[in-house]
Parts: C-alpha cells; structure tokens; sequence
C-alpha cells in the first residue's frame, strides 16, 4: 500500500483506476485500509479540483419532492401555504422567503444553504 496526496490529474485517474479493483475489498484487510485511504485522497483532489456546484433551489426541491414521494398538493400542507403558491414557486414565478425556506428545511430536510442557493 503506497497512498499519496495526489498532485495532478494522471494521478488522480489512477488512483480512480486503483479504488476500482479495491471496490470490493473486506474492511479491516491491508486492501480495505487501502481502499478507505484511496477514498480519502481522490476526494480531496475533487474537492480543490472538480468542486461540485450547489444544486438549483428549486431543483432541489422538486428532486426531495420526487425522492419522497411528495405532490405538489402535498407539500402545501406540509409547508402551510396555497397550491397556488406552490405552483408559482415551483416555475419560479415567486420567490422562496425565509419562512418557506425554513419551512422547507423544516418539513422536507433541504438543506438551508441549498435553498439560499
């Protein structure tokens, strides 16, 4: 096992190549240990290198409604508001206020940074 930081993208590709044949590897053996600290590496390399952006409010909402199973007719009572409002807000003809987005983090679990967006 010879993990290191990983300083350029041919690295990072074959750390990516390494954590593929290690996927299946038993915690607690050297090649599970291996695997964790491969993980620990390629993330961190992704984090500075290939940031992912914060998803869409909106998007995020619609996607925790679909995960869950939520209609719209739904979420105005969890959220205490009109279908009306709801539908607006969904085509972003009206504005997520803080007390929708609180609502929201409240009743669906979103992620207050999410919908500040």
């Amino acid at each position: 096992m010879n993990v290191k930081v990983l300083k350029s993208e041919q690295a990072y590709n074959v750390a990516l190549e390494r954590a593929d044949t290690l996927f299946d590897a038993v915690p607690g053996t050297p090649e599970g240990d291996e695997f964790e600290l491969l993980l620990l590496v390629i993330k961190a390399y992704e984090d500075e290198h290939h940031p992912v952006p914060p998803p869409d409010p909106i998007e995020a909402i619609r996607l925790t409604m679909e995960e869950k199973g939520i209609r719209a007719s739904e979420l105005t009572e969890q959220i205490g508001v009109s279908k009306g409002y709801v539908s607006q807000l969904l085509s972003r003809r009206k504005p997520l206020t803080a007390s929708i987005m609180r609502a929201l983090h409240q009743k669906l679990g979103i992620s207050g940074d999410v919908l500040l967006g």
